[in-house]
């Protein structure tokens, strides 16, 4: 009970926004008598969210963790492949004239288009989708990691060279330290673009999924459907998302302090 306090307190105004945000939604269709498969009332989709008839027809749990399993391994591919793949490319001038025309390509291309082959290649299930989502969620993590890595004083670098540090003492204690902050930003855009491409590739090649359920609903017009699985997917993401962000306070916690001794000051 006093978590829930604590959390009201902290949160109080969000949880406020959100209720007068779905009263004024059922007022809206209520008044305006918009008919349900354009814009269902946030009763109707919570009756399909939650009501035992429509959780056994959707199957709400199984598609749902067949999500979330799908944006976690994704998610772990990416931000290992990619935080290595920069440390790569900056550590050694050869593999970055051999990699990055290689990347530039791959980013070039509309990730979409790679759906049709991985059909064909894996069929349905779980890899298709996870590459799919690999693919569109990779390079801000891969960006964001080579910049932290190359955005090193000039004088830090001159100070230890002077005291004839090896390479990889650079990379451990200066390079890498310092480009925390941007590895946790494209971990950020990373998490949602993960979700994002779980669900396309659902849309394409899947027969089990939130992705799934709204290419499903959509065929038969079941329009709260729809928007409860969208509420589920987007509870997906911010929880990823909100994950990073504590992750991000512990590894940081100076990150943390500073912004609120800024707010303090102002």
């Amino acid at each position: 009970m006093i978590k829930i306090i604590e959390f009201l307190k902290k949160y109080y105004s969000k949880v406020i926004t959100l209720i007068v945000f779905l009263i004024l939604w059922q007022l809206g269709v209520m008044i305006f008598k918009i008919k349900e498969f354009i814009i269902p009332s946030p009763i109707s989709v919570f009756n399909h969210l939650f009501n035992p008839a429509f959780a056994a027809q959707y199957k709400w749990k199984i598609n749902t963790w067949v999500t979330l399993l799908e944006v976690l391994i994704s998610f772990g591919v990416t931000a290992a492949s990619g935080i290595l793949l920069a440390i790569i490319l900056i550590w050694s001038k050869f593999w970055r004239k051999v990699i990055t025309p290689a990347l530039i390509l791959m980013n070039s291309l509309p990730k979409i288009a790679f759906a049709p082959l991985f059909l064909l290649w894996f069929g349905y299930g779980l890899i298709p989708n996870i590459l799919i989502a690999v693919l569109i969620a990779f390079f801000p993590v891969i960006i964001n990691t080579a910049s932290g890595l190359i955005a090193v004083e000039e004088d830090m670098l001159d100070l230890v060279n002077y005291l004839h540090a090896s390479k990889f003492q650079i990379f451990v204690k200066i390079r890498i330290p310092n480009s925390l902050p941007y590895i946790f930003s494209g971990l950020k855009v990373s998490t949602t673009l993960c979700v994002v491409g779980a669900i396309v590739g659902e849309f394409v090649a899947s027969d089990k999924g939130l992705g799934y359920i709204m290419k499903d609903a959509q065929a038969l017009i079941d329009t709260p459907t729809m928007f409860a699985s969208l509420i589920v997917i987007s509870i997906l993401g911010l929880s990823l998302f909100a994950f990073i962000s504590f992750l991000e306070h512990i590894v940081m916690p100076w990150q943390a302090d500073g912004l609120n001794t800024s707010k303090a000051e102002a």
